[in-house]
């Protein structure tokens, strides 16, 4: 069945035909929220959320665009708000994203310390470069990176032209060149002394 059937379905009465729209999208959804908030525990919790809210927001959906690419809208404004949110609300004390850590950059079956803590050290690094982007720019390059989505996917979520995603793209990888070259610049001066 299409995404459309399944949710004409649902809102006649088959409400027990969202678990399909959930399996369908919840890796995607996963995906999004894990390259805004970094954090497993965390990203699992808002795409329960963004689930919640899609279903109770069904009758919103007119189809004048792709069921997906309606939900990828709620997901990626959801993850927003979530980080507006959290910058106000509250500081994490210590390290909870070692498993979101692990989509950037794999991890050995055997490493020794030093390197484990270098790792994550840089990988530290990058997530605050990335949500130090703007909003605008993180949000195509997670959409691109993590979700590994076309310009054309990503021009229609965030409701703009695909010249606009490309050159949100190239500002944001500018940027983020620019801030991880400081960063490894101080590293090789550190190393030097």
């Amino acid at each position: 069945m299409t995404d459309s059937e399944i949710i004409s379905l649902i809102l006649k009465g088959d409400r027990n035909l969202y678990r399909e729209i959930v399996d369908r999208y919840k890796t995607m959804v996963f995906r999004i929220c894990i390259g805004f908030l970094h954090n497993k525990d965390d990203a699992d919790d808002l795409t329960q959320d963004i689930f919640i809210q899609a279903y109770t927001s069904l009758l919103g959906f007119k189809g004048g665009s792709a069921f997906s690419t309606w939900l990828y809208r709620i997901a990626v404004n959801a993850c927003l708000n979530t980080t507006r949110k959290a910058k106000f609300n509250f500081i994490r004390v210590g390290d909870h994203t070692s498993e979101a850590k692990e989509i950037n950059l794999p991890v050995a079956h055997y490493e020794e310390p030093d390197k484990i803590l270098m790792r994550k050290e840089q990988q530290e690094i990058f997530q605050k470069a990335l949500d130090g982007l703007k909003e605008n720019q993180r949000t195509a390059i997670v959409l691109s990176k993590y979700d590994d989505m076309s310009q054309r996917e990503i021009a229609e979520i965030m409701n703009i032209s695909e010249g606009n995603v490309e050159s949100l793209l190239f500002r944001a990888k500018a940027s983020l060149r620019e801030k991880l070259s400081g960063f490894y610049k101080t590293q090789k001066l550190k190393k030097e002394i």
